[in-house]
C-alpha cells in the first residue's frame, strides 16, 4: 500500500510539475509558445522513460548500482558520430542531413554498434556479464579520445555546432523525430514487458538466477539490445545524459523500497521526467536562460555519483 501511495505521490507531482511547465510564463499563447512547450513536455517523458528503463535495467544486468549504460560506449559513438560529420560537412551539416538524417543516422549508428559488440561478445556459451561492461569501458575511454582529436581538426564555428549536440536540449526536437522515438520507446517496452520476472529473479545476482532456471546469457543479451535501442533514442532526441542514469535508478530504489522492477521502473521514469521538468523550469524561470538543462544535470548527477561512489568504497 506504502508503496502504491510513493507511486501516486510521483504521479501528481510530475501533473503539477507539468501544467506548471506549459502555463507559467506563456501567456495562455495557444498559437505558439503553449504548443512548443508541449511538444517540449512530449520529449521530456520519452526521454525520461528511456533513461529511467535502460538504467534500472542496465544495473539489474551489471549487478552495479553506480554503473549507467553509458560505460558501454552508446553515448560516445553518438559523439564521435557528430564530430565526423562536423568535420566533413562543415557548418552546413545540419542543412546537408536536413531536420531528420541526423536524428535517424543516429540511431541506427548506436543501434548497429550494439549489435556488434553483443554479437562478438556473446559468440561463447559462458560468458559473463563482467567482460561486456570491461570491454564497453574500454571502447567508450578510446573513441573519447579519437573523439577529441576529431574536436582538434574543426574550426570554432563548427565546434560549436558539436557542443549543440553534446548537451542535453529540448529546443532541437522536431514533431516527426518525436513521433519515431514514441513508437520505438513504446515497441521497447511492450518486448521488455515479459521479463518483468526474469528481471526480478536477475536481481538476485548471476548465480542464484541460474540456479533459479534463468537462460541468463540469452535475456542478458536480448535486455541490452533493448537498452541500446532506448539509449539511442534518448541521445538522439534531446542529447547525452552521462551519469542522470545513476540518480534516477537510486532514487527509484529508495522510493520504492523494493528490489521489484514494477515499482522501480516507472519510478525510475518518473524520477528521469521530474529531473528534465525541474531543470527546465530552472533554466527559464531561476537562472533566466544564462545555464543549460545539461548544466544542471550533470552537475546534480555527477555530484550523486561522487557521494554514492565514496558510500561503496567506504561499506567495501
Amino acid at each position: 500500500m506504502r508503496r502504491r501511495v510513493s507511486l501516486l505521490v510521483a504521479f501528481v507531482g510530475i501533473a503539477a510539475l507539468s501544467i506548471a511547465f506549459v502555463l507559467v510564463g506563456s501567456g495562455l499563447d495557444f498559437a505558439y509558445i503553449i504548443p512548443r512547450r508541449l511538444t517540449k513536455l512530449a520529449a521530456m517523458i520519452v526521454g525520461g522513460i528511456a533513461v529511467g528503463l535502460s538504467s534500472i535495467v542496465f544495473q539489474t544486468i551489471a549487478g552495479n548500482r553506480i554503473l549507467t549504460p553509458a560505460v558501454m560506449g552508446y553515448e560516445a559513438v553518438y559523439l564521435l558520430l557528430q564530430a565526423l560529420l562536423v568535420l566533413i560537412l562543415g557548418t552546413s551539416s545540419l542543412m546537408v542531413l536536413g531536420d531528420y538524417g541526423n536524428f535517424l543516422a543516429s540511431i541506427l549508428m548506436m543501434v548497429a554498434y550494439s549489435l556488434v559488440i553483443h554479437h562478438w561478445l556473446f559468440k561463447g556459451p559462458q560468458v559473463d556479464t563482467g567482460q561486456p561492461l570491461l570491454v564497453g569501458l574500454v571502447l567508450t575511454m578510446v573513441i573519447g579520445t579519437f573523439t577529441q582529436f576529431v574536436q582538434l581538426r574543426i574550426s570554432p564555428g563548427e565546434f560549436a555546432i558539436f557542443q549543440g549536440f553534446s548537451l542535453i536540449s529540448f529546443d532541437r526536437v522536431e514533431p516527426v523525430q518525436l513521433l519515431w522515438s514514441t513508437g520505438l520507446v513504446t515497441l521497447v517496452c511492450l518486448a521488455g514487458s515479459r521479463s518483468l520476472a526474469v528481471l526480478d529473479l536477475m536481481a538476485l545476482g548471476r548465480d542464484q538466477a541460474l540456479s533459479l532456471g534463468v537462460d541468463y546469457q540469452r535475456h542478458a543479451r536480448l535486455l541490452l539490445g533493448l537498452i541500446a535501442v532506448l539509449v539511442a533514442v534518448s541521445t538522439s532526441l534531446i542529447g547525452p545524459t552521462a551519469f542522470m542514469g545513476v540518480f534516477v535508478a537510486n532514487l527509484a530504489y529508495a522510493c520504492a523500497k523494493s528490489e521489484r522492477h514494477r515499482m522501480t521502473l516507472p519510478l525510475g521514469c518518473l524520477t528521469a521526467i521530474g529531473m528534465f521538468l525541474i531543470a527546465q523550469l530552472s533554466v527559464e524561470h531561476v537562472f533566466n536562460y544564462r545555464t543549460t538543462v545539461g548544466i544542471l544535470i550533470n552537475l546534480a548527477c555527477g555530484a550523486w555519483f561522487l557521494v554514492l561512489t565514496l558510500r561503496f568504497r567506504d561499506i567495501a
